[in-house]
């Protein structure tokens, strides 16, 4: 039996006291080659003069400050996966216009109601299981009762391996499966597609 399936994870907004269970997961290199989910939230110039630790600590006091800027899968006490999801304004790289993930209008930067997945994290252990549809699942809901209109994601249509690390940004079956439609194409095999809530 695989992890994801002897139990069905629990999902909870990544919060002050649930961060050593993140620190936990993301390891001693920082999940993705140090970057502590900070590639959409700081400037080129910031992210190649910043290393593993000052990531880690941008992130940290993000989440000290709140409110929660994603969600984690826990299987028992153990954190099984990270999703980041939240306002758009909270993932600023995000919104560059020369992205594929950028905004339909510009207006949506700024808006309170237009949300964003920008980033995932499995356990390796975990992957290949199920458990983005699950956060997927639970981010919709966790969007929606704060108040988003709108849930965007730009994932990768194809990968060789479920253990990418292209696939940080997630598989566009697993929103298409989700009931997310393709609203841009600027790139082949990059859709920003967009759940309307």
């Amino acid at each position: 039996m695989s992890v994801v399936e002897s139990r069905s994870p629990v999902v909870r907004p990544l919060t002050p006291e649930l961060w050593p269970a993140l620190e936990e997961l993301f390891g001693p290199q920082g999940a993705c080659y140090g970057c502590w989910c900070t590639h959409f939230r700081l400037p080129p110039a910031k992210r190649r003069e910043n290393n593993r630790e000052s990531n880690k600590a941008h992130l940290m006091n993000r989440v000290e400050a709140g409110p929660p800027p994603g969600l984690l899968a826990f299987d028992g006490d153990r954190a099984l996966g990270w999703m980041q999801i939240g306002p758009r304004a909270d993932v600023p790289e995000w919104n560059n216009a020369g992205r594929v993930s950028a905004p339909l209008d510009p207006s949506e930067i700024s808006d309170p109601g237009a949300w964003a997945i920008s980033c995932f994290f499995v356990r390796s252990k975990a992957r290949g299981q199920g458990l983005s549809h699950r956060l997927v699942s639970e981010g919709i809901r966790y969007a929606r009762d704060n108040g988003a209109r709108v849930l965007d994601a730009c994932p990768m249509d194809q990968s060789k391996s479920s253990r990418s690390i292209g696939l940080f940004v997630g598989s566009t079956r697993v929103f298409e499966k989700a009931g997310f439609e393709k609203v841009a194409g600027r790139k082949p095999g990059r859709p920003l597609m967009r759940l309307v809530l």
